[in-house]
């Protein structure tokens, strides 16, 4: 499971993960990256990948 978040909804994604998966989740910035994702909570560009 993958969640594409911007700064925003950051907070949100890591709390939602967290719960899913009842351990810490992975956390990454997104760089460099030519296929460019939404944040799943908004429109803004996603800065952030949280998963598992």
């Amino acid at each position: 499971m993958k969640i594409y978040c911007c700064l925003e909804h950051t907070e949100l994604a890591l709390d939602v993960m967290v719960d899913e998966i009842e351990l810490a989740p992975v956390f990454e910035k997104i760089e460099n990256s030519t296929d460019k994702k939404s944040c799943e909570y908004c429109d803004n560009e996603a800065i952030y990948v949280v998963g598992n």
